[in-house]
């Protein structure tokens, strides 16, 4: 069992990765529970004055442009059952469970933090509902980043109280069923904690760490990819060198130039053509570091976004206790625009290692470019097609993803009567995210078994250590290509190779870990 994930405490994007996809234990840290307590205090002193407390916004109020509306002590707890069902308004497929439990661990992480004023025992039913297995059926679309991701996390909220459906050891119920099948009590909620489980930026966060994880692995699986082409392409690794890329020292270029030169190291087909007359490789081939490298500095960017983010109080209004005194305050955290902006820019980022690596297969199946490899890497030219529709279906995944790199987060629909007059769409922007990255892994995987085929024609001379490694590990799941056949399941094969991390890990048991 994986070690024990704190909520409360700081979070990484591993830990939610751990709790995500490996169902990692999570805890509820003491010093959590204590402030979660003193702020709900805080809300309960509102609630005991009645209509001699000052309006407070969700507590004695009504939501959106019903905030002036003075909600009766009486009423206070249906109005905030009413809120998660008329906000349960999500349409389209339901998420993924590894993204639902995402949600779930940072909705909890944001009540734990002790600035919502909910009981300890919302976030103690969030974290028994993760331990057991309880998953809410979230549809993945509704949200426009507004007060936060509002119909997504109804739906979530909902199974708290006895309500909505879930998944519960692979079946879906209504959620009491789901939830007395695992043992977890349902929760009346009390004053302000139906808005606190719902104001939030839970769902394009739990998306957007996702993606950019696999972001991350699918950046240095271009870089194998890569290598495995320009070895194919009997291209030269001396744009690669540390003097050249030094000079312009983008990190990313950095890492991606070292890993090419570790990838490359001990190869006897640069050997073999050291002193040819080519002068220079085109640029799929020859700005790798700068291209890829690009891509790899966007992600470090998103992934500070992110990290921020995933230990950030995204509730509204806030409940600040100081030295016993309590004050609630209305304010905006909840606004997706900050991830909005940084997803879009994961897309860009994806998509782009998506675009050079459909030049690389290009280059390795047509005769006018490819150094003398097989037209179209066909075993027999003219009665076999080889690779050539490999390329078409590489160009049609990238062509996708350059529409989905419209930006999401340049478009605004007001709602709630114009009191929500400037929303984010960052949840548009995840959605947007998460396609391009599977399509960008798929491109970078039918290059991988292009490339393949290319190395192969190329025996008996061997490339790079890190490379031989590689196209031995993908031999292992397809075979050569020695006359036409149905490519789509090899290219499955590779692509889940990729997502697993498995062909990572036999790269790196050659040459090390890449950076």
């Amino acid at each position: 069992m994986s070690e024990l994930v704190l909520i409360g405490s700081t979070l990484t994007l591993e830990d939610l990765v751990a709790v995500a996809r490996r169902r990692a234990p999570v805890g509820f840290d003491d010093e959590a529970r204590d402030r979660v307590s003193a702020a709900r205090a805080a809300i309960d002193a509102v609630v005991a004055g009645g209509d001699e407390s000052p309006r407070v916004y969700g507590v004695n109020t009504g939501f959106g442009a019903l905030a002036e509306t003075r909600i009766s002590p009486g009423d206070i707890r249906t109005l905030q059952h009413n809120l998660l069902r008329s906000h349960s308004c999500g349409v389209g497929e339901p998420l993924p469970a590894e993204v639902v439990r995402a949600m779930m661990l940072l909705r909890a992480q944001v009540l734990a933090l002790g600035y919502s004023g909910v009981r300890p025992v919302v976030v103690d039913t969030l974290v028994a509902m993760l331990n057991r297995g309880v998953h809410p059926v979230i549809p993945s679309q509704g949200s426009v980043g507004a007060s936060g991701d509002l119909a997504p996390l109804a739906h979530l909220a909902s199974v708290l109280i006895g309500e909505g459906r879930a998944e519960f050891d692979g079946k879906v119920y209504p959620g009491a069923e789901a939830m007395s099948l695992a043992e977890v009590a349902p929760i009346a909620l009390e004053a302000k904690e139906g808005l606190s489980l719902i104001n939030g930026t839970q769902y394009m966060l739990a998306y957007g760490a996702l993606t950019l994880h696999d972001a991350e692995a699918l950046a240095r699986c271009a870089d194998v990819a890569g290598a495995m082409s320009l070895e194919a392409l009997k291209g030269s690794g001396r744009p690669f060198e540390e003097r050249v890329v030094a000079v312009r020292p983008h990190p990313g270029a950095l890492d991606v130039a070292r890993n090419l030169r570790t990838l490359l190291s001990e190869s006897g087909i640069a050997e073999s053509h050291r002193d040819c007359g080519k002068v220079q490789d085109p640029y799929s081939l020859r700005c790798m570091p700068q291209v890829h490298g690009a891509s790899r500095d966007a992600m470090r960017w998103v992934r500070e976004v992110l990290a921020r983010e995933m230990n950030s109080v995204t509730d509204n209004p806030l409940v600040f206790v100081r030295d016993g005194e309590a004050d609630v305050v209305s304010g905006g955290n909840f606004h997706g625009q900050p991830l909005a902006f940084a997803l879009d820019l994961l897309a860009m980022a994806c998509a782009e290692l998506a675009n050079i690596s459909e030049r690389r297969v290009e280059q390795l199946v047509n005769p006018a470019l490819s150094s003398g490899l097989p037209p179209f890497l066909a075993p027999h030219t003219g009665l076999d097609s080889g690779y050539m529709i490999a390329q078409v279906t590489s160009a049609s995944l990238v062509t996708e993803n350059k529409i989905l790199c419209h930006p999401a987060s340049v478009d605004s629909i007001p709602s709630s009567a114009g009191r929500e007059d400037h929303v984010s769409m960052g949840a548009t922007s995840a959605l947007k995210a998460s396609r391009v990255v599977r399509n960008a892994r798929m491109a970078v995987a039918i290059e991988m078994l292009a490339a393949a085929q290319g190395l192969d024609s190329r025996l008996p001379l061997k490339p790079g250590r890190g490379v031989a490694a590689a196209h031995a590990y993908l031999r292992t799941l397809v075979p050569t290509l020695i006359a036409d056949r149905a490519l789509s399941p090899d290219f499955v094969l590779a692509d889940d190779a990729i997502a697993s991390g498995a062909l990572l890990a036999a790269v790196g048991a050659a040459i090390g870990a890449l950076a």
